[in-house]
């Protein structure tokens, strides 16, 4: 039998060779290059791939270190390292504590005695060039990040060193690190919000798959013990080949091999893959079923349709601080019903909407219209659509301030499509219109 390997390309072995280092040792580019007998822009492609699957880290003063990959379960919570990273940081002292969890965020605009109280340990304090307040925060159990710029005397770092408490600094300001911490934890939020395939194959039992040798009447045993309609078949090294459908097999004797009917080259997803893209991409296509995929085209999982609507559906009943643009947008916008019942909104032009020559941004009024489309359409038929195709007008210009009301007509639905009509009004005159066409991704 031909070597496993043999069959994978050379990136392939790196990132294999680069997994099986244990962990906190030291990658180089140039002995992994020589160790591994390729070219040293192969081995860095490896490293830099190793780096986005989170199984390899660069710091500063470190060097490239092989780290255990973080689990999916992203927390609000910022460990110092987090931090030093936000703020283009560099550490002083208490490198040894860096992988410490931060539960609060305290700015020294104060006295020393005054600052007693809101320090504690696990804190983090925003400060400037104080020694004082370095090693108070130092002896209270807390980190220090300095703004400016600034150093620190050789006491303070001794003092750091022994209890393993991180001190740094960072060339902002005040103003401008908080804001930059804040911005990182707002995005986190959204990222935990956001699900990915992930999160459901986590939770399934291990797959065993088909295999393309199977014959119809192993199939069926197996289909009985799983109770699906449809299946992944991969090839002897695990890798998706096609798929089988028990339709497909009916009539059939018992020891022909399912390579028969098998359909070949299925569209396949990653883990990495948002479930919002997986609905997506199982609308176009009209397939209720994936399967889920490593970069070798390995099978890792499947997913159906309906385990990733449940799934979405679970996500948008848990409330999240974090707030992404079209939310920030919509903020301003009030909905309300007209006499038949139907959702109408109603708003004003605030000045992150517009223009610098003061008129409101195109491509904001297409968000609130795009919006105000989903809003609707959900309203009247309970499922949640993505925007297939868009015509818009505009007519006249709005600007800052300006009360606008918008009001979705509804053209034509069927179970997978709806065409809505979308008017954008101030002082009782259109400013502009769109005709969308929208998908449901509840059905394929």
């Amino acid at each position: 039998m031909e070597n496993r390997e043999d069959t994978i390309t050379k990136h392939e072995q790196l990132l294999q060779y680069i997994e099986r280092l244990k962990v906190g040792s030291k990658i180089s580019v140039r002995k992994l290059a020589k160790e591994m007998n390729v070219s040293e822009g192969t081995a860095y492609r490896a490293v830099k791939e190793a780096e986005n699957l989170g199984i390899v880290i660069t710091k500063e003063r470190m060097g490239t270190i092989r780290v255990e990959k973080k689990p999916r379960n992203i927390s609000e919570q910022l460990t110092f390292s987090d931090v030093v990273e936000i703020v283009e940081g560099h550490v002083l002292g208490g490198a040894d504590g860096l992988h410490k969890n931060l539960h609060k965020y305290v700015i020294g605009a104060m006295k020393v005695d005054a600052m007693v109280r809101y320090i504690d340990a696990g804190s983090l304090l925003i400060v400037g060039n104080r020694d004082d307040a370095h090693s108070l925060a130092l002896e209270q159990g807390a980190g220090v990040l300095i703004t400016g710029g600034f150093g620190i005397s050789s006491e303070v770092k001794e003092l750091a060193d022994e209890l393993n408490l991180p001190i740094f600094s960072s060339r902002h300001d005040t103003f401008t690190v908080a804001s930059m911490i804040n911005r990182a934890i707002f995005d986190r939020i959204i990222k935990k919000k956001i699900m990915i395939v992930e999160d459901i194959v986590a939770n399934k039992p291990k797959l065993n798959a088909l295999k393309i040798s199977n014959t119809v009447e192993e199939c069926k045993t197996f289909a009985k013990s799983v109770g699906e309609e449809r299946y992944a078949v991969a090839d002897e090294w695990n890798r998706v080949v096609g798929i089988v459908n028990l339709k497909d097999i009916e009539g059939l004797t018992e020891g022909q091999s399912i390579e028969k009917v098998l359909i070949r080259n299925p569209i396949t997803t990653n883990l990495q893959t948002s479930l919002a893209s997986a609905a997506q991409l199982m609308m176009w296509e009209g397939i209720d079923f994936l399967p889920v995929v490593d970069r070798n085209r390995k099978l890792i999982s499947t997913i159906r349709r309906k385990e990733v609507l449940q799934a979405m559906r679970d996500a948008q009943q848990h409330a999240q601080l974090g707030e992404t643009f079209d939310q920030l947008i919509w903020n301003g916008i009030a909905e309300e019903r007209n006499q038949d019942g139907r959702l109408f909104f109603h708003g004003f032009i605030t000045p992150q909407m517009a223009t610098d020559l003061g008129t409101i941004s195109e491509a904001i009024l297409t968000a609130v219209m795009t919006q105000a489309a989903f809003k609707s359409t959900k309203d009247i038929s309970g499922n949640d659509y993505v925007l297939d195709h868009m015509s818009t007008y505009f007519l006249r210009p709005v600007q800052i301030e300006d009360q606008i009301i918008i009001v979705p007509k509804l053209l034509e639905m069927s179970r997978r499509t709806c065409k809505i009509e979308i008017e954008l009004i101030h002082d009782d005159i259109l400013s502009c219109k769109a005709v969308m066409t929208l998908q449901s991704i509840d059905h394929g």
